[in-house]
């Protein structure tokens, strides 16, 4: 898993509450296991004007362009501003999958569902939680201004903008510690490779017969 220190990135705003993962990944997708390629998908009910399907090249589909993340100004973006309980709907891991796989990085938002909430940090993204005060004012200020970057400091906690507002926020110490150090369930696990090949060692001597 890529490791989250700090970002300065784009910003889109998705000015929509209760947005589920179905919206975010409709479930025709999760055919695949894999973790990569759901990049083009994303949103997909809202950004084309006709159904996807696994494999389907996006490059001549017809878009909706009043959709935020068509439109040319939000190109690129890897900072996603949202409305409360973002993520809401089934568990599906391949939410966060598609996010990622588009560019975002960071969501930065009042409230969030649980799992999503999870399956973010399991992912390398970072979920931000907010004022509905502060998110008022960023999604404004993100409105007003073409080009609208916010940076983001995972050691420190904070959200920068571009006057020099600094906005603090909460993460569990865990949490953090596993994205500053681009640490996944599996990477956690392997920290202790050595303990575990001593301990599967010492079973085969104490009792051979549970290796046959």
């Amino acid at each position: 898993m890529q490791p989250f220190t700090t970002l300065k990135g784009l910003v889109a705003p998705m000015d929509r509450a209760n947005v589920d993962t179905d919206a975010i990944i409709p479930k025709q997708f999760l055919k695949s296991i894999k973790r990569t390629g759901y990049g083009p998908y994303l949103f997909d009910e809202w950004r084309y004007q006709d159904q996807g399907e696994p494999g389907m090249d996006c490059t001549n589909r017809p878009i909706k362009s009043d959709f935020v993340l068509n439109r040319p100004r939000y190109q690129g973006a890897s900072i996603l501003l949202a409305r409360e309980n973002f993520g809401c709907g089934s568990s599906r891991e391949h939410a966060p999958w598609a996010l990622l796989d588009y560019g975002f990085r960071c969501i930065i938002a009042p409230s969030f569902a649980d799992i999503f909430y999870n399956n973010c940090f399991k992912n390398g993204i970072l979920p931000i939680v907010l004022t509905s005060d502060a998110m008022d004012a960023l999604f404004k200020a993100c409105q007003a201004e073409q080009g609208y970057k916010l940076k983001i400091d995972l050691a420190a906690q904070t959200v920068t903008t571009p006057t020099n507002e600094v906005l603090n926020f909460d993460v569990d110490a865990f949490r953090k510690h596993c994205l500053l150090n681009g640490l996944d369930d599996i990477a956690l696990t392997l920290e202790h490779a050595d303990d575990i090949h001593a301990y599967e060692e010492k079973r085969r001597n104490e009792a051979p017969w549970l290796a046959l």
